[in-house]
């Protein structure tokens, strides 16, 4: 039996209500994510570092990666990849897109 993955995509706010470089977290299906503005694109990710459980929603946005507030563990934004230690395993990232300046987000159901 093959059983397949269903994303729907949720709304979450407008494109204008996320400023560059901020990061603001959302509950999503009760999922934490993370959603972070770099240069113009929008990006979602897991709001859980992989290292020490921290909220990535609380960190900062540095040249296209999300770092982690507790041991400065970091993440690209677009591939979720660590970039810089203590994590060692990569954060998942959604799928973003826009449609009339509203931004959705999607996550597995």
């Amino acid at each position: 039996m093959v059983t397949e993955m269903v994303e729907e995509y949720t709304k979450i706010c407008a494109e204008a209500d996320i400023s560059e470089g901020e990061v603001r977290t959302f509950d999503i299906n009760g999922r934490p994510i993370a959603v972070a503005k770099y240069e113009g694109n929008i990006y979602a990710v897991d709001d859980i570092c992989t290292h020490d459980g921290g909220d990535l929603g609380e960190g900062d946005v540095i040249k296209g990666q999300i770092q982690c507030p507790r041991h400065g563990a970091r993440f690209d934004l677009k591939t979720g990849e660590v970039t810089r230690m203590p994590a060692v395993f990569a954060i998942e990232t959604h799928e973003v897109k826009i449609v009339a300046g509203e931004v959705y987000v999607a996550v597995p159901a």
